[in-house]
Parts: C-alpha cells; sequence; structure tokens
C-alpha cells in the first residue's frame, strides 16, 4: 500500500496501521477499513474517509481542513480532536 499525497487506498484495509505524521493529502480513502489507525498530526486535508470504518482511530492533532467524513462510522474508543465534532462532520456511530 503506497501512502501519501493523493493516494488511492479506496476500500484498503489499514487496521492498526500507524500513520503518524503521514502526508494524506487529498488521499482517497474511502470505504477503507481504518480501525485503530493511528493519525496523530497527519495530513488529512481534502482526503475523502467518507463510509471508512473509523472505530478506535486516535485524530490527535490532525490538519483536517476540508476532510470528508460523510457516512463514515465510528465507537466510543474513537478519539477525535478538541473541539471537533463529528456528528456534525457526518459521522456515525456504531
Amino acid at each position: 500500500v503506497r501512502a501519501g499525497p493523493k493516494a488511492d487506498l479506496r476500500k484498503e484495509n489499514l487496521t492498526g496501521a500507524d500513520l503518524r505524521h503521514a502526508d494524506l493529502t487529498k488521499a482517497d480513502l474511502k470505504r477503507a477499513n481504518l480501525a485503530g489507525v493511528n493519525f496523530m498530526q497527519t495530513g488529512l486535508y481534502e482526503a475523502d474517509l467518507s463510509e471508512a470504518n473509523l472505530a478506535g482511530a486516535v485524530f490527535r492533532k490532525p490538519n483536517y481542513g476540508r476532510t470528508n467524513l460523510e457516512g463514515a462510522t465510528a465507537d466510543a474508543e474513537t478519539v477525535w480532536p478538541e473541539g471537533f465534532d463529528p456528528v456534525a462532520a457526518g459521522v456515525t456511530f456504531e
């Protein structure tokens, strides 16, 4: 799997991956399994995480401007940046 800007990771299974500090600007992660992924300080600007599984993922200090989370699913273990409203961003909870 090649991660990086504009990466095509649709439907990939990245369960538990450590993507700290990765640049996933404009990456396509639609419908990907991102359960338990560490997105700490990851560049997610304009990335598409729509319909992705975000259960247990960690989003601490990401650059997530314009990230598409519509239809993504998360759970109580998913860690969001302080002040971020995942429901307003289109995330549903299991």
